[in-house]
């Protein structure tokens, strides 16, 4: 069986993915600045700062393919940003590539795309347009994932991740909401399947209001088994419970489009 190493193991997909991946990747090594407090004794951890050249290194050696959910998981100030996301993930593929390991998983986001309004159905190949220096760091790990895959041969999936969880929180989330298995698909897919070059899928459940094409996770096989509707009146529950967002209830986005904007508000009534 491979060797599989999953960064940001503490984190809220990380802990999750720990108990799916086991039964599929006996040999997962797991990773991420401190181990998680529920360590089980079974559980193979190796500590790394992916700023940390020479620890990312040693985390990477002996390893057939990469899980990456390691990083700052949220909009945050530069430095945050660019230590964690862009010096971090530049480390995590060049460690990887010196190394030898020949699948990347990469997770993207949504918020690498989160400036396109939600009237608008967009695929994979479109124009980046992040919404937050987050989504910022996200486009860049896209872009580093195809020039490994392009200059030194390494098989590289991105999954703009949408909305993870066990079930979709607000109105938005109907459109992007993610079942843990349905990730556990894409993973398996980036892992395994013998035509994976560089490929971009949107990390998405069966979602009848997505605002995302993803026929090319589709053509390789994904076939996700959540279904945001069976969740829509606890979504629209709760989604009355939250205050109008002028921005964020425009674009795909939300909230990190609204944080922080001073643009001109006037565009997104011209848009509607």
């Amino acid at each position: 069986m491979p060797r599989i190493l999953m960064t940001g193991a503490s984190g809220g997909i990380g802990t999750s993915l720990r108990k799916l991946l086991p039964p599929i990747y006996p040999d997962l090594l797991l990773s991420d600045l401190k181990a998680p407090a529920d360590l089980g004794r079974g559980e193979k951890f190796k500590a790394a700062d992916l700023a940390n050249m020479a620890e990312v290194e040693a985390i990477c050696e002996g390893v057939d393919g990469i899980i990456h959910f390691g990083g700052y998981s949220v909009e945050g100030p530069w430095d945050a940003i660019l230590q964690s996301n862009i010096i971090g993930c530049y480390n995590l593929f060049e460690a990887a590539h010196k190394k030898g390991v020949k699948r990347i998983v990469f997770a993207s986001s949504n918020h690498a795309v989160g400036f396109y309004p939600r009237y608008h159905r967009i695929g994979t190949d479109v124009t980046p347009r992040p919404d937050s220096r987050y989504g910022v760091s996200k486009a860049f790990g896209e872009a580093v994932g195809a020039l490994y895959a392009d200059k030194h041969g390494m098989k590289v999936t991105c999954i703009r991740i949408g909305n993870f969880g066990d079930k979709p929180l607000d109105h938005r989330r109907l459109s992007i909401w993610l079942k843990p298995e349905d990730l556990v698909q894409l993973c398996r897919i980036g892992l395994e399947h013998p035509d994976i070059h560089f490929e971009i899928f949107y990390g998405a459940s069966n979602n009848e209001r997505s605002w995302w094409d993803n026929h090319r996770a589709i053509d390789l096989g994904y076939r996700p088994t959540g279904r945001a509707e069976d969740f829509r009146e606890h979504a629209f529950a709760e989604q009355a419970k939250l205050k109008p967002d002028p921005v964020g209830d425009f674009y795909q986005g939300g909230t990190f489009c609204g944080m922080e904007f001073d643009g001109d508000k006037k565009r997104i009534i011209d848009l509607k």
